[in-house]
This record gives C-alpha cells, structure tokens and sequence, in this order.
C-alpha cells in the first residue's frame, strides 16, 4: 500500500493506492499537513510506502518525521523515469510534470502525448512515441489570471471562477469572465492544433484542479482526469522499484 502526496502551489494532494487501485483521495491545506497525514496512517495502517512529489514551500523534515511509521520517498531528478529527458535544462523541470509525462509513458505506451495541467499554473507536455520527453510550455492558470487582473488594476475586482454566460461581455464581471475562461480556452485549443500540426497522432491526457471546470469546453477529445498526477505518482514509484 502507498499513500502519494503531490505538495502543489496552493494545496495538497493525497490518494492511498493499493496497487493500482486508488482507496481514498484527499485534499487540504498545507497547515493541516501533519495532521492529515498522521489520520492517514492511522486509517491505513498497512502503508509501506509514503512517497512524495513537491513543487511547493513545505519542509522536508514535515514527511521525514513519520520515517519510524514508513518509509518515505522524495521523487527527485535522479530517480529512474519511462522517458528520455531531452529538455535543454533537464535539472529545471518540475517534478510533477515529470511525474506526469512518466504516468502519460506508462498509462499510454507507444503513442505520442500531450498533458496538460490546469492548475494554478498551466502546463503543457509533449512526448513522443519513443518516449522522448521533448518540452512544452508553462502559463498562468484561471486563478492566477484573475487575481493578475484584480492586482496590476486599480478598479478590476477580483472574481471568482465562474463560466461566462456569453462570449461578448455585458458587463464588467461578464467581460472578465469571458476574457479569461474563454482566453484559457482558446490557448489550450490553439496549442493543441498547433502540436497537431507537428503530428496530427497523439492523445492528449487533461488534468490538475480545474479539469472539470475546462473540459466540456474544449472542443478536441481528451483524456480528463483531475487525479493523472496522484496516478502517475503511485505509477512512476512503482516503476522505480522495479528498475532501479
């Protein structure tokens, strides 16, 4: 059994696998991290394995503390991944778009991808059939772009996320929304015509915390699923385990 944690910009990510199979899922707040995960355990106390992936802020003695309890694993650069790393600054790519492109590799073998996180940042990942990871790109998410707006204005107010009742705003909140759901919208759509472009074969895996609220809106088919990242994580450890 392994409990994953992905450590995000904004929140925590939890899920219990037993072998493949997801148990439980949660989320919280990083000040409730000690706690949720001493419950956790408590509840699961067949966890063998408590394996972590983080682009946030919390300390690493948080996890290490439960080390009597099991045994922790901090995803890093040099662990064994499914793919070949060809980004020009190997050392610079985040964990969890590398823990996401190794769980596109192992879910989706042999075929070209595209993940795309929505999350406070959105992030985009190609790799190929060969399993070469080859790039992508990074930009702002739906929070980000509107707290952008509230923050650089001085009379913007700061919205939440909502979908727009019309492409042509009819007010300011409505304008907002517009410009940054149907922005996103439109960025995601044109990166993907533009990796079609480049090769018309591939599967494109949408995930991160705002899936639900983007995917009936994109008009190419995809793979949603607000938990590929947690998957990827058990994946990609047990993946390790087996070749290192």
């Amino acid at each position: 059994m392994i409990l994953t944690i992905d450590v995000g910009n904004t929140r925590i990510k939890g899920a219990v696998f037993e072998v493949d199979t997801l148990l439980e899922q949660f989320v919280f707040e990083k000040i409730e991290l000690e706690k949720k995960i001493k419950i956790i355990l408590e509840k699961y106390k067949k966890c063998q394995f408590l394996v972590v992936a983080s682009v946030g802020d919390v300390e690493k003695q948080v996890f290490l503390a439960f080390e009597k309890d099991i045994k922790v694993h901090f995803v890093s650069h040099s662990d064994v991944f499914p793919f070949v790393n060809k980004y020009e600054t190997p050392k610079t790519l985040g964990i969890d778009r590398m823990v996401l492109a190794a769980g596109a590799v192992l879910k989706y073998p042999k075929q070209n991808r595209l993940v795309i996180d929505a999350g406070t940042c959105v992030t985009y990942d190609f790799i190929d059939e060969n399993d070469n990871y080859l790039g992508g790109a990074i930009s702002p998410g739906i929070q980000l772009r509107y707290k952008a707006l509230n923050g650089y204005t001085s009379k913007l107010p700061l919205l939440v996320a909502q979908q727009p009742q019309s492409f042509v705003g009819s007010s300011t909140k409505e304008s907002i929304h517009s410009g940054v759901v149907n922005g996103l919208v439109y960025e995601i759509n044109g990166f993907i015509e533009e990796y079609q472009g480049i090769n018309p074969n591939f599967i494109i895996i949408l995930t991160g915390g705002d899936t639900v609220f983007l995917a009936k809106r994109l008009k190419n088919t995809i793979f949603a699923n607000s938990n590929f990242l947690l998957e990827s994580l058990n994946q990609t450890f047990q993946y390790k385990i087996k070749n290192d």
